[in-house]
């Protein structure tokens, strides 16, 4: 049975989503602090509808905790109910390739292009009014997904034991033997597979494969995912661990300025200054595509958008949405430029850390 999130409202949809989106707009007229409700706490009885607004069945690759908030909103204000599989992007993947047109699921929201290509011919095509709300880069090169925020990679570092000096101008560096011991990293999560696969783009399997085991090599403690890699960052356990930036942001407004560790987005760019988007695809399969597009819309909106720019800290896709001012500008990230196209080849990569050794 799925895990369900569900919030029942008798409400008409579009006209909350409506006034949602109206209060987003005029928040978005001042300066956010680093972290701002966008509940808009819309009474979701006041109006009645008079069908059923529909079911929705999504496998979630995102953290339950980054997104079931949005998700309940979504389920506030349009009253359709909706339950979420949570699980690891590269598995739900692999699930709704062994179900195949038997797939329960009528959403894929993953937390990488990787996850969205390997399921990409289950995928239904777009419209193009959802497509054209981001840009090219964010969006599947065929019309198949979506990308819903950005997330750029980067280092975390301990801010009492090593300054942005001290770091090396890429991923590279961290070969050296001077690392060794002092390196986290989760080679089973997603997005970390991800900015592999932006490696075999701008530096070739044989360069990546290089890495790998030279990091390997550095004796680097293993970690699930990317939240105990900061925590053991700023406890010391480790010197430096490669991550998604938004994490560091959630422990800051918990613990404050005092939290011992901060973000490097490495000088020369390269992979480890990816910036790749989480996204979200409709099933082929699902006979609930209208209701389907209707989540995505909701997650391009103001009010999405706004909930991922000062609730997660991811960057928004869309134009006019405020972000938080710890965020660094993308513009002063010196990122790569990878057609969305080419960070899609999952099992590609996932077969070359087996190669290598990485992974079982």
């Amino acid at each position: 049975m799925l895990p369900v999130g569900l919030r029942a409202g008798k409400i008409c949809g579009w006209l909350i989503i409506t006034l949602l989106v109206g209060i987003s707009l005029a928040a978005c007229t001042g300066d956010l602090p680093q972290e701002v409700s966008v509940d808009p706490g819309v009474d979701t009885d006041v109006v009645k509808v008079s069908q059923p607004a529909g079911k929705l069945t999504i496998y979630s690759g995102r953290s339950e905790s980054l997104v079931d908030p949005i998700i309940q909103q979504f389920s506030g204000a349009t009253g359709i109910e909706v339950a979420v599989k949570y699980a690891n992007t590269a598995q739900l993947a692999a699930t709704l390739l062994e179900e195949g047109d038997n797939t329960p699921a009528d959403v894929f929201f993953a937390q990488d292009p990787g996850g969205l290509g390997a399921v990409e011919p289950m995928l239904a095509e777009l419209p193009e009014e959802i497509l054209s709300t981001v840009p090219a880069w964010a969006r599947s090169p065929v019309g198949k997904w979506v990308g819903i925020s950005g997330r750029a990679r980067t280092v975390v570092y301990n801010t009492e034991k090593l300054t942005e000096s001290d770091l090396p101008d890429d991923m590279f560096g961290f070969t050296d033997p001077k690392w060794k011991g002092r390196i986290g990293w989760a080679p089973t999560n997603a997005s970390f597979q991800t900015m592999v696969t932006a490696m075999r783009f701008l530096w070739g399997d044989d360069k990546t494969t290089q890495w790998l085991k030279g990091i390997q090599a550095n004796d680097p403690k293993v970690y699930p995912k990317n939240t105990p890699q900061v925590a053991a960052t700023a406890a010391g356990e480790i010197d430096v661990g490669f991550v998604n930036h938004y994490y560091l942001f959630r422990f800051l407004a918990e613990q404050g300025e005092g939290f011992t560790a901060r973000n490097y987005h490495p000088r020369a760019g390269g992979p480890g200054a990816v910036v790749m988007v989480a996204g979200a695809g409709i099933l082929a399969t699902s006979p609930n595509k209208q209701v389907a597009e209707r989540f995505l819309q909701f997650m391009l909106s103001q009010v999405g958008q706004q909930y991922f720019a000062s609730q997660t800290f991811e960057y928004p896709v869309v134009q006019g949405v405020k972000t938080p001012k710890v965020l660094v500008a993308l513009s002063e990230i010196n990122q790569p430029t990878i057609p969305s196209k080419n960070l899609t080849d999952l099992q590609g990569t996932q077969d070359l850390l087996r190669q290598a050794g990485i992974t079982p």
